[in-house]
């Protein structure tokens, strides 16, 4: 990975914490810039970064607080993604990430290429979210 791949990422992982970008415009800025998706652990606050070469970059980022939930309640996960691809008033990427937590979702991996995201629990549990059709 080179620095300037480096820095995209950086860049868009400071755009979502900052709400300047949206989904579809990092998916768009990252795959240009050669990745195949991320992953997002919650428990850690970390984002990762992976290239198709195989290599990868981890960075740190903002911790809403709290604990990951014991129990993963698909349900309200979904609710925050729905918020999210709405851009409801009142939205922020930092809001969706406590909502996730709170909602048992430790973390999630975003395939560009499957055009999914997986969202996953302490003990396992996934939700499935297919990227939304371009109108």
């Amino acid at each position: 990975m080179n620095a300037q791949q480096k820095t995209l990422a950086q860049k868009c992982l400071d755009a979502a914490e900052g709400d300047t970008m949206t989904f579809p415009q990092i998916i768009s800025a990252l795959t240009e810039g050669g990745f195949e998706g991320y992953a997002v652990d919650l428990r850690r606050s970390v984002a990762v970064y992976y290239l198709l070469t195989g290599s990868s970059v981890e960075l740190p980022m903002h911790d809403v607080g709290g604990e990951v939930k014991e129990v993963f309640d698909a349900g309200a996960l979904q609710s925050a993604v729905r918020e999210a691809q709405q851009l409801v008033a009142g939205y922020t990427y930092k809001g969706f990430c406590a909502k996730a937590k709170a909602a048992g979702c430790a973390g999630y991996m975003v395939s560009f290429s499957g055009r999914r995201v997986v969202y996953f629990g302490r003990t396992a549990e996934t939700h499935l979210e297919v990227f939304p059709s371009a109108a």
